[in-house]
């Protein structure tokens, strides 16, 4: 299963958006153990947790939610999809048209 992620630093006061077909947890070990390489948004902090998974139902969905999320560049919508679940279902009615 595909999946869009956010991850949420402590010590920064930061989210980072992601997706997935592996285990959210074993990518987050990955963003953690600095394995995308030194250059990259997440491998400066080890605090990351997982702060919110929505599964979805192809790669181009969880892609596009991603993809949304991060043009929407506010930390007040990303608490927002987790206080409103109803959000969430909107944003994978918007982009679930590639779905056979």
């Amino acid at each position: 299963m595909c999946k869009c992620y956010i991850l949420f630093s402590a010590s920064r006061n930061i989210y980072y958006t992601g997706f997935t077909t592996q285990s959210v947890e074993d990518r987050l070990g990955m963003h953690i153990s600095g394995y995308y390489g030194p250059e990259k948004f997440t491998a400066d902090l080890d605090d990351w947790k997982i702060f919110l998974i929505i599964a979805c139902n192809s790669i181009s969905e969880a892609r596009k939610i991603e993809s949304h999320i991060e043009r929407m560049k506010s930390k007040k919508y990303i608490e927002n999809l987790k206080k409103h679940p109803e959000i969430i279902d909107r944003l994978k009615l918007m982009y679930s048209s590639d779905i056979i």
